[in-house]
């Protein structure tokens, strides 16, 4: 790849992340602000528990080197009958995969967050002839199939868009103001043997990075970003 093409996927790359950081203010919120390499080794996922105004779950997705979001109010469900609303909210740094604390109150998105789950996923989006969608542009039609590896949430899952939302309303993110989505876990032979299980108690879940509670990570204080990889 040539030096001008990295630099333009940069370019998108920062427009994409313009909403994350209006929404911010990074003299008074240590969540970052991004800018940096993401990490090889394949495209992540992070589950994020976040007790913000009203408790629930951020689901992430790596793709084109930024986590594209959504909120999940219920959580996701390893049962295949749960059909989950999954709301887009803005790009997020690739380095927000590894932010765990707690925002303070009056700024955007104020509460802690925890990591409840986190690993790797390979695209599983394909045409009705069965040839591979690439994964963004799955997502930019409306149908993304994808597989969970690594982590909790294991297995065949897939977002789907039921409502575009107001045209002309669109973030940087490309997301329009009512948009809404479905988060399914397949019904795959594993799960239908397996327990069906829902979603765990959010206050009672520990994080896969600290082993602490929403409330460990709130009586700890400030906010934290703690980036290992």
């Amino acid at each position: 790849m040539t030096t001008d093409r990295r630099a333009t996927r940069g370019d998108r790359r920062r427009d994409r992340l313009a909403t994350y950081r209006r929404k911010r203010d990074f003299a008074r919120t240590a969540e970052p602000r991004g800018g940096g390499t993401p990490a090889g080794g394949g495209p992540a996922y992070v589950v994020q528990i976040h007790d913000a105004t009203r408790t629930h779950f951020d689901f992430r997705l790596e793709v084109d080197g930024v986590l594209k979001s959504w909120a999940v109010p219920k959580g996701p469900s390893t049962d295949p009958r749960d059909k989950r609303l999954a709301v887009p909210t803005e790009d997020h740094p690739m380095e927000y995969r590894d932010f765990e604390g707690v925002i303070e109150a009056g700024e955007y998105g104020g509460g802690t967050v925890i990591v409840w789950d986190a690993g790797g996923y390979r695209n599983a989006s394909t045409d009705r002839s069965g040839r591979e969608i690439p994964f963004a542009e799955a997502l930019a039609r409306g149908h993304a199939s994808f597989r969970l590896v690594g982590g909790k949430l294991r297995g065949r899952w897939s977002l789907t868009r039921f409502r575009s939302g107001e045209p002309g309303t669109e973030d940087d993110s490309g997301h329009a103001k009512g948009e809404a989505w479905l988060l399914v876990r397949a019904a795959e032979e594993d799960v239908r043997r397996a327990r069906r299980r829902g979603t765990p108690d959010p206050h009672l879940a520990r994080s896969t990075r600290t082993g602490r509670t929403l409330a460990q990570v709130a009586e700890a204080g400030g906010p934290t970003w703690h980036s290992d990889r």
